[in-house]
């Protein structure tokens, strides 16, 4: 059995669902990372989960390589096709099946964007509260247990996924979880396929958690002299019990790329971007609370605004980091990696990070989200120099080793994919070994996005 046979044997189930052209196949071989374009051998656009079935049955017939893929903005090299094989794109499969209101969740298919999800919802009052920044599929984000700028308070899809329709290596349907908030009702599925990166199943529905939307939103910015006081300004708002919707941090490269990028002076400072959500004399209360914070550790003043387009522009000014970063160098590419630490630890983590930076010999501004330890590190370097690319990976290594020496993962949102599965054993010890066994017990052919997660041959 081939791949070949495998694509000859989906061509009458798919017909013009089937692409074998390389402008589709160069397409869903990129990544946005590093990592040099791998494309599939075809592309297949499933419209319905019984079709993903047929699908995945005839690929485990031929024992040919399943890679599913959202929309492509993974940093890890999620969706490349390492073994060759067969992509299934869930672009076509982006409907939301149904709303429920008054319990405060839905069910979608996997395709479907966050950005498109909201627009559904806003006749509602509720909104779907994980933002990764990037318009990231519903199915991806659930795949690799995203997170984001909200995390801090609404949690990552690992606490808004309540049930997951999944087909199986051998083809079977399975639904885990169910609408209800809890169940003691043996092992949990949902959390094993959160997470997974297409590695144990391929999603094609979910059932989410909603939350409502907040009456009054207000964001604002703040500058530091340096990263300590600013984390120190963030600990104290946590340890007062402010309750913060998102706290992002930027460093001083960062905010001179944002201000070259967005047109908005920034001085080249540490800064920290904030928003709360709740009434109008909460949020109002809350920000004014803050800023006292802020100035009692030496930071600017604190400028917020209730306004809506005022806070468009600061989210979308931070949304679009990664691009303001990379303009800053242009021609280059990145490896962009994220570790997480306990926040005791992350002005420590930043620092040091910071400093092998600035003894290398490539510039490698950080951001990322303050509130719960999570930060970036956007490694530039000249795509045609190997001498770079080794030393932006080396850095890499350093803030993974550091994370794991600080009490934190690796990961704290990008997940594994390839870039980072040779931490895995320092992470996890015997415990990766046991998550390739589970791989083999519902993959034993090992055609589900292989080259991930764990290493089993």
């Amino acid at each position: 059995m081939t791949i070949t046979s495998a694509i000859e044997a989906l061509i009458p189930v798919l017909g013009e669902r089937l692409s074998r052209s390389k402008s589709d196949l160069d397409l869903h071989g990129a990544s946005e990372s590093h990592f040099a374009n791998t494309p599939p051998d075809a592309v297949v656009y499933p419209t319905s989960t019984e079709e993903t079935a047929e699908i995945v049955k005839i690929c485990a017939a031929h024992d040919c390589p399943v890679i599913p893929y959202g929309t492509g903005t993974a940093l890890e090299g999620h969706t490349l096709a390492v073994r060759g094989g067969i992509t299934v794109d869930f672009s076509r499969m982006n409907a939301v099946i149904e709303i429920n209101a008054e319990d405060m969740d839905c069910r979608v298919q996997p395709g479907i964007t966050r950005e498109a999800l909201n627009t559904e919802l806003r006749a509602t009052g509720l909104f779907f509260p994980v933002d990764p920044g990037a318009n990231a599929s519903l199915g991806g984000m659930a795949a690799t247990r995203a997170s984001g700028t909200t995390a801090v308070r609404y949690g990552t899809m690992r606490d808004t996924v309540l049930g997951l329709a999944v087909v199986t290596a051998d083809g079977r349907i399975i639904q885990t979880g169910t609408r209800a908030r809890k169940s003691s009702a043996g092992y949990d599925m949902t959390a094993l396929f959160v997470g997974s990166e297409g590695t144990l199943g391929l999603i094609t529905e979910l059932t989410l958690r909603l939350q409502g939307q907040p009456e009054a939103i207000a964001a604002g910015i703040c500058a530091f002299d340096d990263m300590d006081a600013a984390v120190a300004a963030v600990t104290t708002t946590i340890q007062m019990g402010i309750p913060m919707a998102r706290i992002e941090f930027v460093d001083a490269s960062t905010a001179q790329a944002f201000s070259a990028y967005s047109g908005i002076e920034m001085p080249a400072k540490p800064h920290l971007m904030i928003e709360f959500h709740g009434s109008d004399d909460g949020v109002a209360e809350q920000s004014d609370v803050f800023a006292e914070i802020v100035a009692d550790h030496g930071g600017s003043p604190f400028q917020w605004s209730a306004m809506a387009e005022d806070r468009t522009k600061l989210w979308a000014m931070r949304h679009n980091g990664y691009y303001a970063i990379l303009a800053s160098r242009p021609g280059a590419r990145a490896v962009v990696t994220d570790v997480c630490v306990p926040i005791s630890k992350l002005a420590q983590a930043v620092e040091e990070t910071r400093t092998d930076i600035a003894a290398s010999p490539i510039p490698g501004p950080i951001l990322g989200h303050v509130g719960d330890g999570n930060f970036h590190a956007i490694l530039l370097l000249d795509p045609d120099s190997a001498d770079e690319k080794a030393a932006a990976l080396d850095l890499s290594a350093r803030m993974a080793e550091r994370a794991l020496r600080l009490g934190g993962t690796v990961t704290g949102e990008h997940g594994v994919g390839v870039g980072k599965m040779d931490y895995m054993t320092a992470e996890h010890g015997d415990a990766w070994a046991i998550m390739g066994d589970i791989k083999r017990a519902m993959d034993p052919k090992n055609i589900l996005n292989p080259g991930k997660v764990v290493q089993i041959n």
